[in-house]
């Protein structure tokens, strides 16, 4: 039976058997080529526990240097490494962090499985590549556990509380804020900041904002929601119920905008129109957390690390689409800590039985045979939606 097996996640050292009539899988962590992306998608520890396992896991030379990971430690970890990109695209399973490129879009084919982040709603054009070369392509964003998203809650929580830290950094009058100190000072008022959205990155930037003296307003629509922040957040943290007129109201008010609504899958809502962004002081600062989905702000526009930043209508907008890529080594061992459990079973098991040991896994197969399998995804892409084979 597949199931009969044992399986040890923590202790690479322990002893470890493949369940019957299955084969070591090859797995692939290419370079990340991404615009300013520093993180890679397993720590050399994480590589040991699969090369432990049994398995060959393939690491293209340099992926890890922008997260302090040297190629020597991952041969120590048991790696192979490669100088080729197409030898590790040649693997069973890629296991990345960010979408890939156009660049990487000719080692697609039909034996692959891709793991990483995709945010296809943003993307049409990948969203076509995978379907028309029968990827089985897995998002991170839209695995499931328990209504959680345990694998984009690392990155979350990591750029809600960056957004705060970028934004107040943009209100310098040097960087082409207004020149407002967030936090205020005795005899002075702190900056006001509105918070789209009080999911993982929402709160996460309320915390951050608050610790910094700000005056905090996070806008929600589910009113448990709004409860729980409210016992869990400190008291200059007020919620209030989402809807235009109270968006326009906090707009006429607040020096630093945060947009941090996600819809797993689909492309984000634009909840702040033009008409409404020009309501906002000139030289406050936005920062659109969504811009992997779309953006929730019409005026949104994907930025990189290496130029942050535009101004429209006299707001100053950062809108980096890899945002926690600014501190790889932190990103890259949470996301790891959350990626590995999944990439192992899949490693050990094959996908469709690690779907059945892990059900939530089945939410984040994303495109599968040329087809569709994720209704949210289908909807934004204008595509028919086929249900999950494997669920």
């Amino acid at each position: 039976m597949l199931l009969s097996c044992r399986l040890f996640f923590c202790d690479s050292q322990a002893p470890y058997h493949l369940p019957v009539n299955r084969q070591a899988m090859n797995i692939g962590i290419p370079v990340e080529r991404k615009s300013g992306e520093n993180r890679v998608a397993c720590t050399p520890s994480g590589v040991r526990n699969l090369v432990s396992a049994g398995h060959r896991v393939v690491v293209e030379a340099g992926a890890g240097l922008g997260s302090g990971f040297s190629d020597d430690k991952y041969r120590r970890a048991g790696a192979q490494l490669t100088a080729s990109t197409e030898k590790v695209w040649k693997s069973d399973m890629v296991v990345k962090v960010k979408e890939p490129l156009e660049e990487e879009y000719r080692f697609f084919r039909e034996e692959l499985t891709l793991f990483t982040f995709l945010h296809l709603a943003g993307v049409p054009d990948l969203a076509e590549k995978l379907l028309d070369s029968g990827v089985t392509a897995l998002a991170y964003e839209t695995v499931e556990d328990n209504g959680r998203r345990p694998l984009l809650a690392p990155m979350s929580e990591i750029a809600g509380k960056m957004s705060v830290l970028m934004g107040a950094y943009y209100l310098s009058r040097h960087h082409g804020g207004n020149g407002k100190l967030i936090g205020g000072v005795p005899g002075v008022l702190p900056g006001r900041v509105a918070i789209l959205g009080g999911g993982l990155a929402g709160m996460h930037a309320a915390k951050v904002a608050a610790a910094l003296g700000a005056d905090v307003t996070v806008l929600e629509v589910d009113q448990e929601r709004m409860r729980y922040l409210e016992t869990s957040l400190p008291s200059q943290v007020h919620t209030l119920y989402s809807t235009e007129q109270h968006i326009e109201e906090q707009l006429e008010m607040v020096d630093l905008l945060i947009g941090a609504v996600l819809v797993p899958g689909a492309v984000a809502p634009k909840l702040v129109s033009r008409s409404m962004l020009k309501k906002m002081k000139q030289g406050a600062v936005l920062v659109d957390i969504a811009v992997d989905q779309g953006g929730c702000i019409e005026t949104t526009r994907p930025t990189t690390h290496e130029s942050p930043v535009f101004v429209d209508e006299g707001v100053v907008h950062y809108c980096v689409a890899n945002m926690p890529a600014a501190y790889p080594q932190t990103s890259t061992e949470a996301l790891t800590g959350a990626t590995l459990p999944y990439v192992r079973r899949i490693a050990d098991l094959g996908l469709e039985s690690a779907m059945v040991m892990m059900p939530g896994l089945s939410s984040g197969l994303n495109i599968w045979n040329g087809k569709v399998t994720h209704e949210a995804l289908a909807r934004s892409l204008g595509k028919p939606f086929h249900e999950n084979p494997f669920a």
